[in-house]
């Protein structure tokens, strides 16, 4: 089972029409389980040849809470980060493919766990994060209009 998760205009990790965005496409690969491609382009670069740690930061911070968004794209559980941990392991390369995968942690009423690792073409782990997430309050957005986020799963 592989279920592409919908994109939003302007998010920076999934917003297509984000001109500096990341522009992920991502798939949940089994409930709970979602995954990405990326390849990084140059201009995300921290020293040269690696991915700045704040991008790498931000892409296991989106990965991690997308795990919990479930299958269905007219109800997400759209969720903030309250704490995000990352352990660096290896330094996380532009230009080459790699694979980011989510899962989904315990949920205890508003809550959550969740955990994110970028890897690189031979399966290793470069870096890792632990989160902290909170339901995002129901008045902050207004889940009956998503279209004006552009929320939505893009051919």
């Amino acid at each position: 089972m592989t279920l592409r998760q919908p994109n939003s205009r302007h998010c920076f990790v999934c917003g297509l029409e984000n001109p500096v965005g990341l522009k992920l496409h991502i798939y949940q690969t089994e409930p709970g389980v979602i995954e990405a491609e990326y390849n990084a382009p140059e201009h995300f670069q921290g020293y040269p040849g690696v991915l700045h740690g704040g991008i790498v930061a931000t892409i296991l911070d989106e990965i991690s809470g997308r795990a919990h968004m479930g299958d269905d794209p007219a109800a997400p559980r759209f969720m903030y980060t309250a704490r995000l941990e990352v352990k660096y392991r290896k330094n996380v390369p532009i230009g080459q493919p790699l694979k980011v995968v989510g899962k989904a942690g315990k949920t205890k009423g508003r809550t959550a766990e969740g955990w994110a690792g970028i890897y690189d073409q031979a399966g290793n782990l470069l870096a890792e994060a632990s989160t902290l997430l909170i339901d995002v309050p129901q008045e902050t957005l207004d889940m009956t209009n998503l279209a004006d986020l552009g929320w939505k799963v893009y051919e």
